[in-house]
């Protein structure tokens, strides 16, 4: 059976995806990386050994799902955050290593790309589009919060920030949050099902202006109301509700800027499903707007879009034709 191989070391998950000849997935192995209760995130030191360790046991993980033997015929890994000249972190060069030595001992093509590349090409695989040459791509992470469009008119995608957050991501927003509702790190689906049980959402003002978004000030805000003794459930769904809002706001600017309203919208943040409803609500009032989400599996870190980027590499001759 023929596979074209991806790996992406982030700072959450150490991850392996195998895609067969028709690009269909046929193993995905992921392991979070381990944080210290009460802990806030990890040193690159400490990812950087989390990953070495976990890259061998999702390794044999993801060749057992696989029926026979694979003949290896791509590889890619993601190499650094965003896809610009000076995005470094040293969490992804245990990925790459691995990629390009797997590559080497079966004479295969070695792609890299970023991270945040990954993000957007693993909702194209899972949204199945958009399929227009040029769309807007919200990331929405642990670490990044931008708005951007994406061409994908051949050769490498080019994502162009357009707007984003000014301070710290939306990730960041709910980690920290979730620290101080004593939730485990990363926060993201136990505060989700914290907000569940709320009535009424407390009230945190969304701090945007045009496409640039703070959560530094909704952070100080959250953490007043339950410093007054604000039920921790509606401090939740209000942090939720001001995301949406801030997304939501940032993405009208930008197509009105852009004249695009076609949408993917990927990165661990668009997994929240109150987010979702709550950002297509918002913007399908324009009945020209047309979003796309992953699966909620595939909105996280995983290695799946770097897989897709050498499955299209294999397949288009260099030309990512989405």
């Amino acid at each position: 059976m023929k596979m074209v191989v991806g790996i992406d070391t982030s700072c959450y998950t150490t991850s392996v995806a195998l895609l067969d000849e028709e690009g269909a997935l046929v193993a995905d192995a992921r392991k979070p990386l381990a944080v210290k209760a009460g802990g806030k995130g990890l040193a690159q030191s400490e990812m950087v050994f989390q990953h070495t360790r976990n890259l061998p046991e999702l390794f044999t993980a993801a060749w057992a799902q696989i029926p026979g033997r694979p003949e290896i015929r791509a590889v890619a890994a993601s190499t650094q955050p965003r896809p610009l000249p000076e995005s470094y972190m040293p969490a992804f060069l245990v990925g790459a290593g691995y990629a390009k030595a797997l590559a080497v001992t079966h004479q295969v093509p070695f792609s890299s790309l970023s991270h945040q590349e990954g993000h957007i090409l693993a909702g194209l695989w899972s949204a199945k589009g958009p399929a227009a040459e040029s769309f807007l791509a919200v990331h929405a992470s642990g670490g990044t919060t931008e708005i951007t469009r994406v061409e994908a008119r051949a050769g490498r995608m080019a994502v162009e920030i357009l707007g984003g957050t000014s301070d710290i991501a939306a990730g960041q927003l709910v980690d920290r949050v979730g620290v101080a509702l004593a939730l485990p790190f990363p926060a993201g689906p136990h505060l989700e099902q914290l907000a569940a049980t709320a009535g009424e959402p407390a009230e945190i003002p969304p701090a945007v202006e045009r496409t640039r978004i703070s959560f530094a000030g909704p952070e100080t805000h959250a953490k007043r109301l339950l410093a007054r003794g604000e039920s921790p459930a509606a401090v939740a769904a209000g942090v939720q509700a001001c995301i949406a809002e801030s997304v939501g706001r940032a993405l009208q600017a930008a197509a009105e800027l852009t004249g695009i309203r076609t949408v993917l919208l990927v990165g661990g943040v668009m997994a929240n499903q109150h987010i979702r409803r709550a950002v297509t609500g918002k913007l399908c009032r324009d009945e020209r707007v047309r979003l796309y989400f992953p699966l909620p599996e595939y909105s996280g870190d995983n290695a799946v879009g770097a897989a897709y980027f050498a499955w299209r590499v294999k397949h288009s001759d260099g030309q990512i034709r989405i």
